[in-house]
């Protein structure tokens, strides 16, 4: 397992290393040495899978705190732009977007820690996983429009399909403006 830094402190992409022979294949999703020899010491509660058509885009989604929440990303089949804002106040990043591509084939992932907004753009046909460090709470639930003209994010899809929620988002100003307490 190789994992890689981002130029994002704590954003990290983890490559497993996959044995293939004539049954097919094996790889280790989690491993908790590894993960900690990286300083990823998560506890993940929660772990979700969603299905998305191929131009789907879900997201920018995140918790505040107290329920902020880390997410170990990854794809199950398909192929997905995954993309993460980072809003952790004081961060040298910080309201800069970072993408990467996840996907079936190298089975990589994306360590998203809290603090950080996070979406996805299905390229394919997609079943998508995530673990949490934190269970899902509605009342803390917020997150950025997927269109932010100050983000400018190239989601590299046209015509998108969105939920009626993720269209109501506000803009990364929006939710400054509120003067909501970020991780």
């Amino acid at each position: 397992m190789e994992v890689k830094t981002s130029g994002f402190e704590g954003l990290l992409e983890i490559i497993p290393s996959i044995f293939h022979d004539e049954r097919g294949w094996f790889y280790e999703v989690y491993k908790e040495e590894t993960f900690h020899a990286h300083n990823i010491d998560y506890r993940f509660v929660q772990e979700n899978q969603s299905f998305s058509r191929k131009g789907v885009i879900r997201g920018l989604h995140m918790q505040l705190s107290p329920y902020a929440q880390a997410k170990l990303a990854s794809v199950v089949t398909g192929k997905v732009l995954d993309v993460v804002v980072d809003l952790r106040q004081g961060s040298k990043t910080f309201g800069q977007v970072y993408q990467y591509i996840l996907d079936s084939q190298t089975r990589n992932m994306l360590m998203v820690p809290e603090g950080f907004a996070h979406g996805f753009a299905a390229l394919e046909d997609t079943i998508f996983s995530y673990k949490c460090s934190r269970p899902y709470n509605r009342s803390s639930e917020t997150g950025v429009i997927w269109n932010d003209t100050d983000l400018n994010i190239d989601w590299q899809v046209i015509n998108p399909i969105l939920s009626q929620k993720d269209l109501q988002l506000p803009s990364l100003a929006d939710l400054l403006r509120k003067s909501v307490i970020l991780p």
